[in-house]
């Protein structure tokens, strides 16, 4: 993939996916741009495609072929996710089960450079490798875990030890996909302090979310995902409203600020 930075990062029009036996509408018309520099929250609950779009961005579903379906990465209507990841660091929920193995964190971070699931013979550890590595570790404050193995480590290490991972390229943005599932609370703080941090020293984010909270502060633009379709799509205070929460959740809903954050009250 040529890098084509006057392209969106992202850009789909009238993406439909459809899976299964029953030939499920996974996407349905999907329709969105999303320009480089860009922080960007997709929310949704279960069963509302957000898998599904990351899914397609990946390759591992490809849309319904139509005369005015458009599927486009910095401008190219193909790539592979060898070339994907200079571009994209991605961090999904399959990517942690798949990496739950007894290999060391510092392994898990430096597969990053071959695209694999932890080091297998053949691939050639460089000193540079290292040394990125070792400077990933230390800016997500995990180096004093790096020789543990990535299947005793806590959700929110092992987490982390992917996050590294997935930056260990310098990516221009980092997809996000449920990523506090499974975390207690003070992992959940540490997590997103870290996802503020790869932020401020210049990477942009994609969060995909069935939690209000997980949006930080610096996400100025929501997108409300309901059954396969693009419900609202803007600016986070426009998007972010009691009435358009309780139509993408069905509950009715009191949201609060503090400090940069949206936190939903029950009725």
């Amino acid at each position: 993939m040529r890098k084509n930075t006057s392209s969106p990062v992202l850009e789909m029009q009238n993406v439909t996916v459809i899976q299964g036996e029953d030939n499920k509408k996974l996407l349905k018309s999907v329709s969105l741009t999303i320009p480089g520099g860009e922080n960007v929250a997709i929310l949704g609950p279960n069963g509302a495609g957000k898998t599904s779009l990351i899914r397609t961005i990946t390759r591992e579903y490809y849309p319904v072929a139509r005369r005015n379906t458009l599927l486009r990465i910095r401008g190219n209507d193909s790539w592979d996710l060898f070339e994907l990841r200079n571009l994209l660091g991605i961090v999904t929920q399959d990517l942690q089960s798949a990496c739950a193995r007894e290999m060391p964190g510092s392994e898990m971070i430096l597969s990053g450079f071959f695209g694999s699931i932890g080091l297998h013979q053949g691939q050639r550890v460089t000193a540079r490798m290292k040394k990125k590595a070792g400077e990933v570790m230390r800016f997500l404050e995990i180096a004093h875990l790096k020789n543990r193995p990535v299947s005793v480590m806590s959700a929110g290490e092992a987490r982390r030890f992917l996050i590294g991972r997935a930056i260990i390229h310098d990516p221009e943005v980092l997809l996000l996909d449920e990523p506090t599932n499974g975390l207690d609370l003070r992992a959940t703080h540490h997590f997103k302090k870290m996802i503020r941090k790869i932020v401020h020293a210049g990477a942009s984010v994609i969060l995909v979310t069935q939690n209000l909270q997980d949006i930080i502060p610096e996400i100025s633009r929501v997108i409300l995902m309901k059954d396969g379709t693009i419900l609202k799509d803007g600016p986070r205070e426009k998007v972010l409203t009691p009435a358009h929460i309780r139509t993408l959740f069905n509950v009715s809903v009191e949201l609060r600020r503090k400090n940069g954050y949206v936190y939903a009250l029950g009725h």
